[in-house]
């Protein structure tokens, strides 16, 4: 090849390679994304509280006497029947007040019968003229005060037999023993809870409500109770109380569900309280992979159906939840939202919608944010 053709290739070659970098740099880039729509807001929105199973009636059972522990006669998860001895006290103190209040009443007694015998006789010689009517009145009087201390005799004699009794601590009710505060050797007061006993009969779920959502909830409420233990039990529970004040630490209500009667459902067991609650706040979940942040704010990548572009749209969070946030403001129904691959975004950036398979999120209340797929 001679220099002047080898020239006008190299010439040639160099235009062609301009070329192809000027289409490379002009060629846009159309990027696919997953995307959810926001769809029509439902009318209730779904409560799940996780609580576990308590018996209705619990008996904080104490000793009616101060003294020591000197017996603990069962433990934990042990049936206990009525009039069941669980513990005793030291009753010796006690068993010596029987003994003095014994010798009162003898005294008493005696008192009585000296002055039963000499009202009589003042009655006799009162009736012969021998002896004034003062007297008389005098030995009556002493004979009724006899009678009256006697009669406080028996009472205190009574009152220290029953201090005896009461140094064993006995059920009042078929259950069973739940918690233990006192044990042997440990001085208690009058009172003083000894033990826990879960009273048989109905069974209830107790859960705590945050106050958000404590307005769902109210006696006569209908609600379905899960169970982890048992994957297909399935029951109807009912609201049966709602406590008037909020915890003072963990600021939730308790709330708790009556359980019909199953053999299935043991106490302390862990059950899930399903309800259903109005959808007044009108918040919409999305997943956390949907968030951007941008000059410091929350936004989401809004698709533009037309244009096949991405525009950021500021939001405002209401809350987080297990699998996503509730977006208070920012979201309408009818929006196209970028699900993942946010941080590849750019404004008015052309992208690839999916031709099927597209999420959508329905806008829910605070409670809940499940995808609907």
């Amino acid at each position: 090849m001679t220099v002047p053709a080898l020239g006008a290739f190299l010439l040639a070659a160099a235009a062609l390679a301009g070329c192809s970098e000027d289409t490379a740099e002009t060629k846009e880039i159309i990027r696919p994304v997953k995307v959810l729509e926001i769809a029509k807001a439902d009318d209730t929105r779904a409560l799940e509280y996780s609580g576990y199973v308590r018996a209705r009636t619990e008996m904080n059972l104490g000793f009616r006497v101060n003294g020591k522990v000197i017996a603990r006669l069962v433990d934990i998860g042990e049936r206990v029947k009525p009039d069941d001895v669980l513990a005793r006290v030291d009753s010796t103190d006690y068993g010596l007040a029987v003994n003095s209040a014994e010798a009162n009443l003898a005294a008493a007694q005696k008192q009585v019968e000296t002055t039963d015998l000499a009202r009589t006789r003042a009655e006799q010689l009162y009736a012969k003229n021998v002896a004034p009517k003062s007297q008389l009145e005098e030995a009556t009087l002493a004979s009724e005060q006899a009678v009256s201390t006697r009669d406080a005799a028996i009472s205190s004699l009574q009152q220290a037999r029953n201090q005896v009794g009461y140094t064993e601590l006995k059920s009042d009710k078929s259950g069973i023993v739940t918690a233990i505060a006192a044990d042997v050797g440990q001085v208690v007061s009058a009172g003083t809870p000894v033990l826990a006993v879960a009273v048989d009969g109905e069974k209830e779920v107790q859960i705590a409500v945050p106050e958000t959502d404590i307005a769902q909830f109210s006696p006569g409420k209908m609600v379905k109770v899960r169970f982890w233990s048992h994957d297909a039990l399935l029951l109807d529970g009912k609201v049966r109380e709602v406590a008037g004040s909020a915890d003072q630490q963990s600021r939730t209500f308790a709330v708790r569900v009556s359980l019909p009667e199953d053999p299935r459902i043991l106490l302390g067991m862990t059950a899930t309280i399903e309800a259903t609650g109005d959808n007044g706040g009108g918040f919409v979940s999305v997943p956390l992979s949907a968030l951007a942040e941008k000059n410091g704010e929350q936004i989401v990548w809004l698709v533009d159906r037309g244009a096949g572009t991405v525009h950021a749209r500021v939001i405002k969070i209401s809350d987080f939840t297990g699998d996503g946030v509730h977006v208070a403001e920012g979201l309408r129904q009818g929006d196209l939202v970028v699900a993942a691959g946010t941080q590849f975004m750019a404004e008015n950036m052309k992208v690839k919608l999916p031709g099927s398979g597209q999420q959508s999120a329905s806008v829910e209340g605070t409670a809940d944010g499940e995808l609907v797929r």
